[in-house]
């Protein structure tokens, strides 16, 4: 026992040395205040002494009989009472602050232990308290302000000339749904598809845009045990992979909401303090995401300099318990996911994207979805709780390989043809000048990615025709802001023309496979979202029939004749979504956060986890090249795989009695 004692004194000291490391290379704060802005202002240093205290008080405990209660740890409370810690924790949970024995008040309270694994008892099988894990999970101290954010590197020179342009263009296709329209007839819907190809990364730092990204992580009761452990993992998985540019935060809500790693370059050291925070992270309390998001939004209003991307993760296992469902909805609270400070002179402020994880079975999808959609991020559906990691590592892989931002696409018709709408999902479109123009706002574009867009026209009767001769449709034009340069890139314009003969020959009546598929695409989401709201109404029986007729529909289709991979995946994912709604037991289970996983994935192409992550980076053909399933990219695909050969080898030493993790 005093080899314990020792582990664990030491383990005590080198977290206080930890803590006043990290509070050494943070400018100098302001007094705290709490998250109300209304409490007496506190001193880091109270905090630091606080804690100190604490574990002395727990070091005279263990070291006074040099032993444990019956293997569990003990607490001695301020008054000198001792109780088990993980007795006194739970009562401390349900709201008992004052001491069973003498009933006076304790300043200072025990926070719940995590649930132990088999790998955390003695060889004869009882409990012991991990020696690396603080005990206690008092409040972090914070500033009144977030403007305590570490200096970036100063940004590149967006004067650079011309040849210091980068090499590799974002590349635009253009296809009309048919090449040829007889010179007599009139199309109301003519479809001609606009496809963006993002450059491959080559793995250089420079060749991406740095991210300040902030992790809005759930440590309510319900998160005790395993999904803390596993989401300590995850974002421990994300520190590492972050480069020396890239800044992270870290905040966490449960009651309320804190934040316990300001907002920090990930250098070395920087990955080391941001690691010691979170393996500290204890569960308990309520749940507040509403709080959440606003203090995590408030780091990012709040920092003093700005890295080109910027992203927040947020996960939660459960319902939000202090506030309704309308308040995640932007119609009714728009300064949820707004931001303030961006612009004023444009109509509507910039929002920092929000990519939502529902954890488990019993989160609400519908809020995690609403808060996603809302501000231009994913909502990713995590059904089995090993499977945190490798959702974070999809997410993270598409962040760290932004090569474009600020992309748009600027589409003109020819002066008889008009633009009738646009199926650019959730993208902003914009169509004016009496339909002879339009705009599709796509933003960050992530190395390899596609989007695809139908720009459906309405085409007139042509006074002449001509067997040979091209008429144009449409101009496309797209501007971007490339992140190795920091140049505005504007690319060649495109020009999609057609045929206007007197009689369509039968190879020109074929329409493009292309187009085809995206038509199944949009279709196909059209349907899901509609036997959406049939379940929703109660109507489960006319939502699988739905599913079903489009599930027929699709596979009769041309391209899916074709063999076309997309129309593959997509009766695949019919298929599972008819299964998942068997019943209206494993409807409310799991069914109804796959689909909003899947209309979020399909409404921004994106890749998203739906379920079991396992099923969702494989590749499949399209014709003749190839493409992951879901909008994966092979930068995603590549973290996922990092993730899921760590996880193997964490397994693996897990049993041979070593970690691959001793941190947690």
């Amino acid at each position: 026992m005093s080899g314990t004692w020792s582990k664990l004194k030491k383990s005590l000291s080198l977290k206080s040395s930890g803590a006043s490391a990290s509070s050494s290379q943070l400018p100098p704060r302001a007094p705290i205040q709490s998250d109300s802005r209304s409490a007496a202002p506190r001193s880091p240093s109270s905090s630091t002494t606080s804690s100190a205290s604490l574990s002395s008080r727990l070091s005279r405990t263990l070291s006074s009989g040099g032993r444990f209660s019956q293997g569990q740890a003990i607490f001695t409370a301020e008054c000198s009472h001792a109780f088990h810690f993980s007795c006194i924790a739970k009562s401390v949970n349900h709201g008992n602050h004052l001491c069973p024995i003498c009933r006076s008040k304790w300043k200072e309270i025990p926070s719940q232990l995590p649930a132990l694994s088999s790998d955390d008892h003695d060889p004869i099988g009882r409990a012991r308290v991990p020696l690396n894990q603080a005990p206690l999970n008092p409040p972090p101290s914070e500033p009144f302000c977030y403007s305590d954010d570490e200096s970036i590197d100063s940004p590149v020179d967006s004067t650079l000339p011309a040849s210091s342009a980068p090499s590799v263009n974002v590349s635009i296709k253009a296809l009309p749904e048919f090449p040829s329209v007889a010179a007599a007839d009139s199309v109301s819907d003519f479809a001609v598809l606009v496809g963006l190809r993002a450059p491959t990364v080559n793995g250089q730092q420079v060749d991406r845009a740095p991210i300040d990204l902030v992790t809005i992580l759930d440590v309510s009761g319900s998160m005790n045990g395993s999904k803390l452990f596993l989401l300590k993992r995850a974002v421990c998985f994300v520190i590492e992979n972050l480069g020396p540019s890239d800044r992270l935060s870290v905040v966490t809500f449960s009651t309320s909401a804190h934040r316990v790693f300001p907002l920090r370059k990930m250098t070395e050291r920087g990955r080391e303090e941001a690691t010691v925070a979170v393996n500290s992270l204890l569960a308990s309390g309520g749940t507040n995401i509403a709080e959440g998001i606003r203090k995590g939004k408030r780091v990012l209003e709040e920092r003093r300099r700005k890295n080109p991307v910027t992203s927040i993760i947020l996960l939660s296992d459960g319902k939000d318990t202090y506030n309704c469902e309308s308040v995640y909805r932007v119609s009714s609270s728009p300064a949820l996911v707004w931001d303030h400070n961006s612009n004023a002179s444009t109509n509507r402020p910039r929002v920092f994207p929000i990519h939502t994880f529902g954890f488990g079975g019993d989160h609400d999808s519908a809020v995690m979805h609403h808060i996603s959609d809302a501000s231009g991020g994913t909502f990713s559906f995590i059904e089995s709780v090993e499977a945190v990691q490798d959702s974070f590592a999809r997410c993270i892989g598409g962040l760290l390989s932004v090569v474009a931002r600020d992309l748009r696409l600027t589409i003109t018709t020819s002066t008889v043809s008009k633009i009738g709408s646009i199926s650019s999902g959730r993208y902003e479109k914009e169509i004016s000048d009496q339909g002879f123009r339009g705009v599709i706002s796509v933003g960050d574009l992530y190395a390899d990615e596609d989007k695809d867009f139908l720009v459906h026209l309405s085409v007139p009767t042509w006074p002449i025709a001509d067997e040979t001769a091209r008429t144009p449709l449409v101009d496309i034009a797209c501007s971007y802001k490339d992140t190795a340069s920091e140049n505005v890139v504007e690319l060649e314009m495109v020009r999609v023309e057609i045929k206007r003969p007197r009689i369509v020959s039968q190879a020109d009546s074929t329409a493009s496979l292309e187009v085809d598929r995206q038509r199944n695409r949009l279709w196909i989401v059209e349907g899901i979202a509609e036997a959406k709201e049939m379940a929703e109404s109660g109507n489960l029986e006319g939502a699988k029939a739905l599913l079903t007729e489009r599930r027929s529909a699709l596979v009769s289709s041309a391209s899916a004749q074709a063999g076309d991979g997309l129309c593959s995946w997509l009766e695949a994912e019919l298929m599972e979504i008819g299964e998942r709604m068997a019943n209206v037991e494993m409807y409310e289970r799991s069914g109804r956060a796959y689909m909003l996983s899947g209309l979020s994935s399909h409404s921004w192409q994106r890749a998203t986890t739906r379920g079991d992550s396992s099923t969702n980076s494989q590749p499949i053909m399209n014709g003749g090249g190839a493409s992951a399933v879901g909008y994966n990219t092979p930068s995603m695909v590549t973290m996922v795989t990092r993730s899921q050969d760590l996880s193997a080898c964490y397994q693996r030493d897990q049993q041979r009695g070593r970690k691959v993790y001793p941190n947690l």
